[in-house]
């Protein structure tokens, strides 16, 4: 484990056990709360998944009872969004440029891939800057730029370019009916396919020895990648199918965690479920956690109350009893090894319980008792009490 890793647990762990593991709980209540959260929505998803048909490209129609696009009669009535239906569409990808013209014109007005030379509908660039961090000959590196500098070692730039693009029946093409794909809105991943991946180093420079020297995140390499929807590819469409004007078209829904996938509906039933599944046991084993933490938590706080109510009321009867210190114990004249090791002024008199040393005086002892978690100064053990010692 690195030095910023060290400094990173160790301050998460100091703070997770503060106040008795309150904080600790809290954090686990709410990671609980937010498993069920996604264990409702999957379970939501899941259900919907399953209930919804799996459909060619020349079965939409029927299922949404509208005409056939050689119809153009009943097209012009249709109106838009007369029928809405959850469907999961399988088809092949083409631009939409291929059906808004001449049908001999297919596969016209298609991205090309630099790296490859294939066509797609959606190409996606990225490069990613990778950063090294060495603590430097002078060791300058402070504990906070310890604790964030994982963060500002990546460094990443994303270009997407993209046409509009249909799902056709594969093998019926250009005879098939087509649906147009609405990405709009939609924050779904992509089923995109890696065309080139490439991790080029970076050459240093007298700057680059500087920023090294004094502890600075410096660039080591360049990752490369490119990634496309390349035409043909088949796929899967999740989403609510329409008809705008006769023609079809399907959109995402925000409560489904697919919407363009590789994976068939039985693969994708699979998936949710063991997602659920996990989900579920996550919440109720982090909700447990949470209960007897905080239930721990709330007892010793509760212990802690009371015990600081005795104390007080214990010293405000000391203090009744004897309203002033003996004579030897704020005289200058007591020897070394018998001093308080808190203040170095008074004679030890007070033992710590259960541990026993007599290091303190009675009011060092008592400030000690007071604290949110008392121990011995000496052994660091927790403390009880303490007991009043006299000499004969």
């Amino acid at each position: 484990m690195s030095s910023h890793e060290q400094v990173l647990a160790s301050l998460v762990s100091q703070l997770a056990l503060s106040f008795d593991g309150a904080i600790l709980g809290v954090a686990l209540a709410y990671a609980a709360v937010r498993s069920f959260l996604k264990f409702t929505s999957n379970s939501k998803a899941l259900r919907k998944i399953s209930k919804a048909p799996t459909l060619r490209v020349s079965d939409l129609r029927s299922v949404l009872d509208l005409p056939q696009p050689s119809d153009e009669n009943q097209n012009q009535n249709v109106d838009q969004g007369q029928t809405q239906k959850l469907v999961i569409v399988r088809g092949q990808v083409e631009p939409k440029s291929a059906v808004d013209g001449n049908w001999k014109s297919l596969r016209s007005n298609a991205l090309v891939s630099h790296e490859c030379g294939d066509k797609a509908v959606i190409i996606q660039r990225t490069q990613t800057c990778i950063y090294n961090e060495w603590k430097g000959f002078f060791g300058w590196t402070s504990d906070i730029r310890a604790i964030f500098g994982r963060s500002w070692r990546e460094q990443e730039s994303t270009s997407l370019r993209m046409v509009p693009f249909v799902l056709v029946e594969g093998g019926r093409w250009p005879q098939s009916d087509y649906v147009i794909v609405n990405i709009d809105g939609s924050r779904h991943a992509l089923p995109l396919t890696t065309v080139y991946h490439q991790l080029q180093p970076i050459d240093a420079s007298p700057y680059t020895f500087l920023q090294a020297l004094f502890g600075h995140e410096y660039p080591v390499g360049l990752l490369d990648e490119e990634k496309i929807l390349p035409l043909g590819k088949e796929i899967n469409a999740v989403g609510i199918c329409s008809s705008r004007n006769g023609v079809l078209e399907i959109k995402s829904c925000k409560d489904l965690p697919y919407f363009l996938s590789d994976m068939t509906k039985d693969q994708m039933v699979v998936d949710l479920a063991f997602k659920t599944k996990v989900l579920l046991w996550s919440g109720v084993v982090l909700g447990s956690l949470s209960i007897g933490i905080l239930g721990y938590a709330a007892v010793r706080w509760k212990e802690w109350r009371q015990h600081r109510q005795s104390q007080q009321q214990n010293h405000a009867a000391s203090t009744d009893d004897d309203p002033q210190i003996d004579a030897d114990e704020e005289a200058g004249d007591v020897p070394d090894g018998q001093l308080c090791v808190i203040c170095l002024m008074r004679r030890r008199r007070s033992a710590f319980i259960p541990c026993g040393h007599l290091v303190c005086c009675q009011l060092c002892a008592i400030s000690v008792e007071r604290e949110v978690s008392p121990k011995c100064p000496l052994c660091r053990q927790a403390v009880r009490n303490s007991m009043r010692i006299f000499e004969c």
